[in-house]
């Protein structure tokens, strides 16, 4: 579950990560009260006004600017809000801008020059063990450093059964080539940004940049934070911040209904129980010649209603040109999902794609009859390649 940076923030400022302060704005005229209070509590004088979205590269897009004045927050503000924001990291119609967050401006002037850096947390899947990415090279696309500079990109792995050992913040402080109370400050902005992640079940925490100010403080001045779905269930409070404005509804649509489904950009809509069988059903749509559309997980059961649903949510999708069912039977009988899939297609009408139907497991002998008897425009299949080569065929 992915957040907005101010949620981001909220979670970071209460594991004891300094963060660059800001209230959220739903209009231009809360966005101008917002400012007012925020001068109040910082001081600050100038204000940051940053677009809302689930996407990174918003100052690309022009989602992130600087207003110097009230009268600049209000213009601003009504300018981003409700606009569609295109970023390198949205689709060609970008996403709507609901809200955006009003922040202190923390590149005062001082004693030394501010200086950006980047820092991540993840998962280092090839290890088992969690990483800390981090870089000289903040503000920019961590993805342009790896390529142009890779030598300026660092890792450091933490063993989750010991967790971050002091010597390795020292270590992370040392080689972003700071000394003093800069040292002191990033050692123990580390240790809480670890300490965020894994008590928060987060998948990913991306700060950029990573901001070591004028006078020597260092603060998130961004937040990028994907929660773990699995571990909402600890995190209540979290799972309250989800917005569904900013997810496909489609997926909406299919978490509401019990399914597991993520959208895809291809051209065969895919209907499995069980994630293997998922991932390989996508395999052989893709050796087949077409495209997977999606993942579609229907669990172990497969009555009438619950096909008619999965079939309903594929079929949202314009460029699904054919349907591969493929479910193993071993829980759930495969004429008991035969007989779904006849119910299903009957109380829908007419279904303008064809549909491939491929049933292993109990009762599959069965499971085939009643597809080939049922007068429906469903094609059966016994065998993977059978399958493979009907979607080939129907795809032709």
């Amino acid at each position: 579950m992915n957040l907005h940076e101010y949620q981001g923030k909220e979670i970071l400022n209460s594991f004891g990560v300094e963060i660059q302060r800001g209230i959220v704005a739903q209009t231009p005229a809360e966005a101008v009260e917002a400012a007012k209070k925020l001068t109040e509590e910082t001081g600050t004088g100038w204000h940051v006004i940053k677009a809302q979205v689930h996407a990174g590269g918003r100052g690309k897009g022009g989602g992130v600017k600087l207003a110097k004045n009230l009268k600049e927050v209000e213009e601003i503000a009504g300018d981003i809000i409700g606009m569609n924001l295109v970023t390198p990291q949205t689709s060609a119609e970008g996403k709507k801008v609901n809200q955006v967050l009003i922040t202190e401006d923390v590149y005062y002037p001082g004693d030394s020059e501010p200086e950006e850096y980047y820092m991540s947390v993840l998962l280092n899947r090839a290890t088992g063990k969690n990483m800390i990415m981090y870089s000289t090279e903040g503000g920019m696309d961590i993805e342009t450093v790896a390529e142009e500079t890779p030598h300026l990109i660092f890792n450091e792995e933490v063993d989750p059964a010991l967790g971050l050992m002091p010597f390795q913040a020292r270590r992370i402080a040392f080689n972003l080539g700071l000394s003093g109370k800069a040292f002191k400050q990033m050692t123990k902005f580390v240790t809480a940004l670890y300490k965020a992640y894994t008590e928060s079940d987060s998948s990913l925490f991306e700060i950029n940049p990573v901001l070591k100010t004028s006078d020597d403080k260092i603060i998130a001045v961004d937040a990028k934070v994907s929660l773990d779905d699995n571990a909402l269930f600890r995190h209540k409070d979290y799972a309250a911040m989800r917005d569904v404005r900013e997810e496909n509804p489609v997926e909406v649509e299919a978490r509401e209904a019990g399914l597991s489904y993520v959208d895809l950009d291809g051209n065969v809509g895919c209907m499995v129980n069980g994630a293997g069988l998922a991932m390989a059903t996508m395999d052989l749509i893709k050796q087949a010649g077409g495209e997977p559309a999606n993942f579609l997980d229907v669990g172990g059961t497969a009555d009438a209603e619950r096909v008619e649903t999965a079939f309903n949510l594929i079929l949202k999708d314009p460029s699904v040109k054919a349907i591969l069912v493929n479910i193993f039977g071993g829980i759930v009988r495969c004429d008991r999902v035969a007989q779904g899939i006849v119910d299903a297609y009957k109380n829908m009408g007419n279904i303008d794609v064809p549909i491939i139907v491929r049933l292993q497991g109990t009762n599959a002998d069965e499971a085939k009859e009643l597809i080939d008897n049922s007068g429906l425009a469903v094609e059966s299949a016994v065998e993977f390649q059978e399958a493979a080569d009907k979607v080939h065929a129907v795809l032709s």
